[in-house]
C-alpha cells in the first residue's frame, strides 16, 4: 500500500483524540481561552455528560476576520516564533484546541468585541465552517458545543456514565477555579446552578470558598530560582484519597507524582494510613527553567530541576505545619472538625469530596434548620474543684500491676533507649542503660502555651487526662502525648548531631545503577547532615564511610537505594529522615507511660507542659490524635438544659 496524505478532516480528527479525551479537557481548554482572553467572568452549562457543552465569557472577544480563523489549526494570536514557546504568557499557545472541538461536533462561535454595533456568530458543522451572520450579543465570546463525538461512533462508546463525566467537568472547574481567584465562576448541570464562586481577594480566600473549609494555612519557601505557595487544612481535616490534592505549576493545573509526593512528605507523621492532606500548592519559576509543551492537554511538565521544586514545596507546608497554627495565641484550639461546611452538607457522593476525620468535635451546636450556633459561655467558677481530696482519688479501672508509681521515660539520648530496640529486629542499639523515670519536678511553661492551661481534673481509665478548658472538657490519651514529647526530643537530638557516629574501616559498598550514585552524590553533603558520609567507588557503587551507630548495615543500603530511587524518580527524597524518624517512633513509642498506668496530677500538668514546648503535639508519631474535645453544650444538651 503506497503512501498517501491524511486529509484535513482525518487530520483533525486524530488531533481532537489527543486534545479532547473526555468532555472535561473540552471545558478545560475553552475556559483557559476565555482567561486568555482577559475575562472576569465565566459561565459554563453542560449537559448530557458533556456532550453539550457552553462556556460564556466577558473578554475581549474576536473579529469577523479572526472569526473563521480560530477554527483552524495551528492557527493562534499567542505565539509567533519558536522562541516564544519559552516566555509564555498565556494559556493556550497550540492552535489545537477549537479546531479539534469542532472536528468532532456542531460548534457555535458568537463574539463580539467593545465598540461592535454588533456581535457575529459562525457556526460549523463538524468542520465544515457556514457562512459568518451578524446576531445579537453582548462583550465577550460564548462557545455553544452541541453532539460531541456523534461522527465518531467508536470515541462515542468509551465516553463513561453522564454523572461521571459531570464529576469530572466540575473538578476541572474547581481547579480553573482555583488557579484564578480574580475571576467570577457560575456552573450550571442540567440547568440547575451547582456552583457561583464570586472573585476573590487573594488565593487562600478562593481556596476557603471551593474547598469549603475554614480556616485554611499558607505557606512559602524559596529553593534557588523556583518558589512556592501553598494553602492548605490542618492534619485534622484530611480526605480520603489524593484528589484534594491541587497542583499547579505556572498557574496550570497539572498532575504530578512527584510534587504529589512532596505535599505528603511535609505531613510525615501528622496523617494516620488512609488519610490524605488537602492542600492546593502552586509552583513558580522562570519559563526558561520549565517546559510545558510536553502533553496536548498540557496537563504534565518538566522542571529544569525537579528536586528543587519537590524541596520548595515540601518546604512551603512542613514550614507552616512545624508551627502549628491551628493552635491559637490565646491557647484556644480551632475547631478541630467540620461536619458539612460553610457552603452546606459535603456531597459524599462526589469521589474528590473531603471527609471529616474523627480526630475531634465540632465546637459549634447546629439548630434544626441546619444553622451553626455559638456555643454559649459557661461560668468559670461552677467549673472549678478546689477540694484537695479530688487529688488523691483515682477510680481504677484496669488491674494492672506496677512496680513502682513512677512512670517510664527515656532520656533524650540515643545510648538509654537498649530496651526499645528489642521490639525492632532491623535496628541495632548500644548495651543496656539505666531509663530516667518521669518526674515530678516543675517543667518550665510556655508563655501562652495551649496545653499548659489546661486544667488537670484527674485520670481516666489509667488512660486519659481529663481536662477543662474554658469551654469544654479535653481529653488527653497519655501515652499518644508522651510519645510525641519523647519522639520531638529523639528526632531534634539527631538532628542537632547528638548522635554516636560508626566510621566504617573500609567502606560499605552498596551497588546500584549509575544514575541512582549521580543522584545520590548530588546530595552528597545534605545526606552528611543526617550523619551518612558517602562517596563514589565506582560508576555503579557507592561506598558509606560512616552512618549513625542505631542504624544496621543491611537496612541502610534499603534506604539508601531507595532514597536514589526517589531522586531520580520524584527530583527529590527524605527516605532517610523517615528511616530515622520510623526508627524513632518506635523508640518513643516502647519507652514512655503507657496505656493502663497510673500518673499523678503533678505528671500530668509536667507532661502537658512538655506538650507545649512542641508545635505537633496534637498528634502522636504515627498520625492518632492525642487529645478530644467534649464541649460544655454538648454536655448541657445531653443532660436536657439546653435544647
Amino acid at each position: 500500500m503506497s503512501i498517501q496524505v491524511l486529509s484535513p478532516e482525518v487530520v483533525d480528527q486524530i488531533a481532537a483524540g489527543e486534545v479532547v479525551e473526555r468532555p472535561a479537557h473540552l471545558v478545560k481548554e475553552l475556559v483557559e481561552n476565555s482567561i486568555d482572553a482577559g475575562a472576569t467572568r465565566v459561565h459554563v452549562e453542560f449537559f448530557d455528560g458533556g456532550r453539550i457543552v457552553k462556556v460564556i465569557d466577558n473578554g475581549k472577544g474576536m473579529s469577523p476576520e479572526d472569526l473563521p480563523k480560530a477554527l483552524d489549526r495551528f492557527a493562534t494570536s499567542k505565539i509567533s516564533k519558536s522562541d516564544d514557546l519559552w516566555s509564555l504568557k498565556t494559556f493556550g499557545f497550540r492552535g489545537e484546541a477549537l479546531a479539534s472541538i469542532s472536528s468532532v461536533s456542531k460548534m457555535t462561535l458568537t463574539t463580539r468585541r467593545e465598540g461592535d454595533e454588533q456581535a457575529f456568530q459562525l457556526v460549523s458543522l463538524y468542520g465544515k465552517k457556514q457562512p459568518i451572520d451578524r446576531v445579537g450579543g453582548s462583550q465577550g465570546t460564548t462557545v455553544l458545543m452541541e453532539n460531541l463525538f456523534e461522527n465518531m461512533p467508536a470515541r462515542l462508546k468509551f465516553l463513561k456514565s453522564d454523572a461521571a463525566e459531570h464529576t469530572a467537568i466540575k473538578t476541572t472547574l474547581k481547579a480553573m477555579a482555583l488557579a484564578h481567584f480574580d475571576v467570577e465562576f457560575r456552573i450550571q448541570e442540567n440547568s440547575k446552578l451547582v456552583n457561583f464562586w464570586p472573585a476573590c481577594k487573594d488565593r487562600k480566600e478562593r481556596a476557603e470558598q471551593i474547598l469549603e473549609i475554614k480556616p485554611l494555612f499558607v505557606g512559602e519557601a524559596s529553593r534557588e530560582y523556583v518558589k512556592a505557595y501553598a494553602v492548605f487544612a490542618d492534619p485534622h481535616n484530611v480526605a480520603k484519597t489524593a484528589k484534594n490534592i491541587w497542583l499547579f505549576a505556572q498557574n496550570r493545573w497539572i498532575q504530578d507524582r512527584s510534587l504529589q509526593a512532596a505535599v505528603n512528605e511535609a505531613y510525615r507523621s501528622l496523617l494516620m494510613h488512609g488519610e490524605f492532606p488537602i492542600a492546593a500548592v502552586w509552583v513558580e519559576t522562570d519559563p526558561e527553567y520549565i517546559d510545558v509543551n510536553i502533553h496536548p492537554t498540557k496537563s504534565q511538565v518538566k522542571f529544569h530541576d525537579p528536586s528543587l521544586a519537590f524541596r520548595a514545596v515540601a518546604g512551603a507546608l512542613r514550614g507552616t505545619l512545624e508551627k502549628a497554627p491551628w493552635i491559637q495565641q490565646s491557647g484556644q484550639l480551632r475547631s478541630q472538625a467540620q461536619f458539612g461546611s460553610a457552603g452546606g452538607a459535603v456531597d459524599y457522593s462526589d469521589p474528590a469530596a473531603t471527609y471529616p476525620s474523627a480526630k475531634g468535635l465540632p465546637n459549634f451546636a447546629t439548630s434544626e434548620n441546619g444553622a451553626k450556633v455559638a456555643q454559649p459561655e459557661m461560668p468559670k467558677e461552677n467549673l472549678a474543684f478546689q477540694d484537695s481530696t479530688f487529688k488523691t482519688t483515682q477510680f481504677q479501672k484496669k488491674d494492672f500491676s506496677f512496680p513502682t508509681t513512677s512512670v517510664q521515660q527515656p532520656q533524650m539520648s540515643y545510648q538509654t533507649l537498649a530496651e526499645a530496640a528489642e521490639s525492632r529486629q532491623n535496628f541495632e542499639m548500644p548495651a543496656k542503660a539505666e531509663v530516667n523515670s518521669l518526674n515530678t519536678e516543675t517543667v518550665a511553661p510556655v508563655s501562652g502555651g495551649y496545653w499548659s492551661s489546661l486544667e488537670v481534673l484527674g485520670q481516666a481509665n489509667l488512660t486519659y487526662i481529663v481536662t477543662q478548658h474554658r469551654d469544654k472538657m479535653v481529653f488527653v490519651d497519655q501515652h499518644a502525648a508522651h510519645e510525641r514529647v519523647a519522639y520531638e526530643k529523639l528526632m531534634n537530638a539527631w538532628k542537632g548531631g547528638k548522635i554516636d557516629i560508626q566510621d566504617f574501616l573500609f567502606p560499605l559498598a552498596i551497588d546500584m545503577s549509575p544514575e541512582k550514585v549521580e543522584g545520590l552524590l548530588l546530595l552528597a553533603k545534605d545526606i552528611e547532615r543526617l550523619g551518612v558520609f558517602i562517596e563514589a567507588l565506582g560508576p555503579g557503587t557507592v561506598g558509606v564511610k560512616a552512618a549513625p551507630l542505631f542504624i544496621k548495615e543491611s537496612v541502610l543500603g534499603k534506604v539508601l537505594d531507595r532514597m536514589a530511587t526517589e531522586v531520580v524518580d520524584q527530583g527529590g527524597s527524605y527516605s532517610l529522615e523517615r528511616a530515622v524518624g520510623d526508627i524513632c517512633a518506635t523508640m518513643a513509642c516502647h519507652s514512655v507511660v503507657r496505656a493502663g498506668q497510673a500518673l499523678s496530677i503533678d505528671q500530668m500538668k509536667n507532661l502537658l507542659r512538655e506538650m507545649d514546648h512542641f508545635p505537633l503535639s496534637s498528634f502522636c508519631p504515627h498520625g492518632r490524635p492525642v487529645s478530644v474535645e467534649y464541649p460544655f453544650y454538648k454536655l448541657e444538651k445531653d443532660f436536657g438544659r439546653i435544647v
